[in-house]
């Protein structure tokens, strides 16, 4: 039987790529992944792997979930877009680092399930909405930084206005399958490439400026 694991194994591999930020690497100890999978999948939420989700969604590997948070450089005092919920893991992550976190989901399941998990964890800066995250939410705007979890060829527009000048955004820059998590950051002129963060396979990103809605959305 394979050993079902601890967070601590979720530290290492996130030190394995490369993840120095110990604000960070507390947070993935402290913040039990096991809480934010569905129940099925509880004995391998500390494998360094993606599980599955409804509506054939996956969530993040733990340790590309780290790598791309701390390329955003948060320090404490941002207001961060997060773009694709899932079960809220990456959301708590994320609120444990910023000031504030909205997080947009197109589905109305798994945002009732990011929302029920959070509250459990007593996680109040976050705000989670079902909407298309290929359109931000604007009313909350502007945003220090944006983290996408899905993936498509280019950055979508609405996204890019919404990130305050001088703001990160990280993306799964491809097809869906096969992508590059690049690094961006907002200047006047609009976002310049600061780095790629790792090769990976994402989902696809869909939406009004992604790819056309799903079948069997809801």
């Amino acid at each position: 039987m394979a050993r079902e694991g601890t967070p601590e194994d979720l530290v290492r591999a996130a030190r394995v790529v490369g993840v120095t930020d110990e604000r960070l690497l507390d947070a993935v100890r402290s913040i039990p992944r096991a809480d934010f999978v569905p129940e099925h999948e509880m004995a391998s939420a500390y494998w360094d792997t993606p599980v599955p989700l409804p509506h054939g969604q996956v969530t993040t590997q733990p340790s590309l979930i780290a790598m791309m948070i701390s390329a955003l450089g948060l320090t404490g005092d941002e207001q961060v877009l997060e773009v694709g919920t899932g079960y809220g893991w990456q959301t708590a992550l994320l609120a444990r680092l910023a000031a504030y976190v909205v997080s947009v989901e197109l589905r109305p399941d798994l945002v009732d399930e990011a929302r029920l998990r959070l509250a459990g964890h007593g996680v109040g800066n976050t705000e989670v909405v079902v909407g298309d995250g290929t359109l931000g939410v604007p009313s909350r705007a502007p945003y220090d930084a944006v983290i996408v979890c899905a993936a498509f060829p280019q950055v979508p527009e609405p996204l890019v206005e919404q990130l305050r000048t001088g703001g990160r955004l990280v993306q799964p820059i491809g097809p869906g399958g096969r992508e590059r998590v690049e690094l961006y950051e907002r200047r006047a002129g609009g976002l310049v490439h600061r780095r790629t963060v790792t090769a990976a396979r994402f989902v696809r990103l869909y939406g009004a400026h992604g790819y056309d809605d799903p079948p069997g959305r809801w």
